[in-house]
């Protein structure tokens, strides 16, 4: 696999958790999504405004989880294994 298709595989992948995250939050200008690769394994890391952390976790970290869930299941149809850090 080239680098070039591993850089667009992970950039889907932040994509699609950006797309998610910004419409969740108030602040939509300040949510960051950041990827890393490793081999097989992408780490996704968001960043949002303070006020919006409640919104993006949700109750007993339900929306979170759920992001999570989204994130695996496109990561495993290409082969990778995922994790998604949020923070502010």
């Amino acid at each position: 696999m080239t680098s070039g298709q591993e850089d667009r595989e992970t950039q889907e992948l932040c994509d699609l958790i950006a797309s998610i995250a910004t419409r969740l939050v108030e602040h939509e200008d300040e949510v960051e999504v950041h990827g890393d690769r490793r081999g097989q394994m992408v780490r996704v890391q968001i960043q949002v405004n303070d006020d919006d952390m409640g919104r993006v976790i949700g109750r007993e970290g339900r929306i979170a989880r759920a992001m999570r869930t989204v994130l695996m299941i496109a990561a495993s149809r290409r082969g990778l294994r995922s994790s998604l850090d949020i923070g502010s």
